[in-house]
């Protein structure tokens, strides 16, 4: 069962801090390795990042590959290297943002049985063979985008940076192109919501009745 927010999250020690540092000093002098090597610690985040986003596999990696070329290729306009973890979301976002603003624009020309197509494909990219297992997982998607429906904009892109994507709040105000106090305000709010919703709250408890 999926984790509730109030659970702790280990934040890095300094001397991590620090590597990662000098990973992205060496990144930026030139170091394929170096760059490569960050890539292989965020990736992942990345990925999850984008698929909680898109709902499909397919797409998530297609998208998580041009995060990285665009980091990669503008890694030198970086003024702060300890703000490269916030950084790289905050390209994250906007790539998927353009991913789902071309998605729309594309559905103005396609018939609604193209759609049904295209839906078909990406949840075979998924799917899993226990059934009960993908019927948690509906519901749970379910219910957490019934619960973010209930969200302002900002307030779901920090709860979900918080909780989802597990950043600290230095790295969603990066990431947002926001101060820290912002962040921390929308993130009272989406919590406040999140404490009253009881039927979400019971869900991610394992109470499915």
């Amino acid at each position: 069962m999926s984790k509730t927010p109030s659970e702790n999250r280990r934040d890095p020690s300094s001397v991590e801090i620090e590597q990662e540092r000098n990973w992205v000093k060496r990144a930026q002098a030139g170091s394929i390795e170096a760059f490569e090597h960050l890539a292989n610690i965020y990736y992942q985040a990345i990925f999850n990042m984008i698929y909680y986003r898109t709902h499909s596999r397919m797409d998530a990696e297609d998208i998580s590959q041009d995060v990285f070329l665009k980091a990669y290729q503008g890694l030198h306009r970086l003024k702060d290297e300890k703000r490269f973890k916030g950084w790289l979301f905050r390209i994250a976002l906007n790539r998927t943002h353009d991913f789902h603003r071309r998605k729309k624009f594309l559905h103005l020309f396609r018939s609604l049985s193209d759609d049904d197509v295209h839906e078909s494909v990406d949840a075979q990219g998924v799917a899993l063979p226990d059934p009960l297992d993908a019927l948690i997982r509906k519901r749970f998607r379910e219910e957490s985008e019934r619960y973010l429906s209930r969200l302002s904009k900002m307030e779901k892109n920090v709860f979900m940076l918080r909780f989802f994507d597990q950043l600290r709040i230095s790295d969603i105000a990066m990431a947002l192109d926001k101060r820290e106090s912002t962040v921390k305000t929308h993130l009272y709010r989406a919590l406040s919501k999140f404490k009253h919703d009881r039927t979400f709250r019971d869900f991610l408890k394992g109470d499915q009745r």
